[in-house]
C-alpha cells in the first residue's frame, strides 16, 4: 500500500545502495577512461575487498574498528592492482586477460575460502533519518562511499597526478608529448579504479555478504550503471549509479521485491532506447 512514509523510506534507501553502486561503476569508467580497457575482472576485486573486511574484522580489529578494515582493504586491492597492471598492457589481449584474471581470482577464493557465506560483524547501531530508521551499517557504508567520492575528485582536479590522469585521457599521444609517462599512468588508474571496487566490497561486506561470487552480480549492475550514464563519463557513472538505485527500489518496494534485479536491466533498455550513447555519453568519431 502507497504511503508518504513508505516512499520517503524507499528514496533513502534508493540512494544509500546508488552511491555504493556509483563507487563500483565509477572504478569501471575510471580505467576505461584512462586505460581504453573494460576490466571484466572487476567484480573479483569488489570480492577481495569483502574477504579482507571480513578477515580484519574478525581476526585483527574487530567490529568496533571496522572502517580501518574497509581502509586496509582499500589499499590492498590498490598494491593488488599496481601488481597486476602490467598484465593488461598487450590491447591485443587485454579483455581476455582479464576474463583469465576473473577466473583466476574466483578460482582462489573457493580454495581458500571454501563455497561458505560470511558475515563481517557490525556494532554499528541503528540511525533515525528525521522519524525514519535506517541500518547503522549501510548509513555508516553511505558515508564512506561519499568520502571516497570526494577524495576521488580532489585527486583528480586539485593534483598534478589528475591533471596527468585527465590529460592521458584526453589523448595519451599528446600526453606523451608533453613527457607524460603513460605507462605509469595506466597503473596508477587501474589501481585506482580496482581499489574503488574494493572499497565498495568492503562497505557491503556486512549488507550483501562475503563470498566466491558475490562480485558477480556487482559487476553487472557496475556495467548498467556506465551503460546508464555512458562509457567512460565519471559524471554519468555518478548519476547513474543514483538512478540504478532508486529504480530498484522503488520497483521493490511499489511492484514486486523478486523482481528488483529486473528493473535496471528495463531502465538499461529505456536510456539504450532514447539516448543510445547513454545519458552523459558522447558519439564517437571514427577516423
Amino acid at each position: 500500500m502507497f504511503s508518504t512514509e513508505l516512499l520517503v523510506q524507499t528514496l533513502i534507501s534508493g540512494l544509500m545502495v546508488g552511491v555504493l553502486y556509483a563507487l563500483m561503476a565509477l572504478g569501471i569508467t575510471f580505467i576505461y577512461s584512462i586505460v581504453k580497457m573494460i576490466n571484466w575482472a572487476m567484480g573479483e576485486f569488489y570480492m577481495i575487498g569483502s574477504y579482507i573486511q571480513f578477515v580484519a574484522v574478525h581476526v585483527l580489529f574487530g567490529p568496533h574498528y571496522w572502517w580501518l578494515a574497509a581502509a586496509i582493504a582499500a589499499a590492498a586491492t590498490f598494491l593488488l592492482g599496481l601488481l597486476l597492471e602490467p598484465m593488461q598492457r598487450r590491447d591485443d589481449y587485454a579483455t581476455v586477460v582479464t576474463i583469465a584474471l576473473l577466473l583466476l581470482l574466483r578460482s582462489l577464493a573457493v580454495a581458500l575460502g571454501g563455497p561458505n557465506q560470511y558475515r563481517p560483524e557490525s556494532d554499528l547501531p541503528v540511525v533515525w533519518i528525521g522519524p525514519l530508521p535506517q541500518e547503522g551499517a549501510r548509513v555508516a557504508a553511505t558515508a564512506c562511499a561519499l568520502v571516497a567520492l570526494v577524495a576521488f575528485w580532489l585527486l583528480v582536479k586539485k593534483t598534478w597526478i589528475g591533471l596527468a590522469l585527465r590529460a592521458a585521457a584526453q589523448n595519451r599521444v599528446g600526453a606523451q608529448t608533453a613527457g607524460i609517462d603513460v605507462w605509469r599512468l595506466d597503473a596508477i588508474a587501474f589501481a585506482i579504479g580496482v581499489a574503488l571496487a574494493g572499497f565498495a566490497g568492503a562497505l557491503l561486506a556486512p549488507l550483501f555478504m562475503v563470498f566466491p561470487t558475490n562480485g558477480a552480480v556487482t559487476t553487472v549492475k557496475g556495467f548498467e550503471i556506465i551503460v546508464i550514464g555512458g562509457l567512460g563519463s565519471i559524471p554519468g557513472a555518478l548519476v547513474g549509479g543514483l538512478l540504478l538505485g532508486l529504480v530498484e527500489s522503488l520497483g521493490a518496494a511499489f511492484v514486486s521485491s523478486p523482481y528488483q534485479n529486473v528493473y535496471g536491466f528495463l531502465c538499461v533498455i529505456l536510456v539504450l532506447i532514447i539516448r543510445p550513447n547513454g545519458l552523459f555519453g558522447e558519439r564517437g568519431r571514427e577516423a
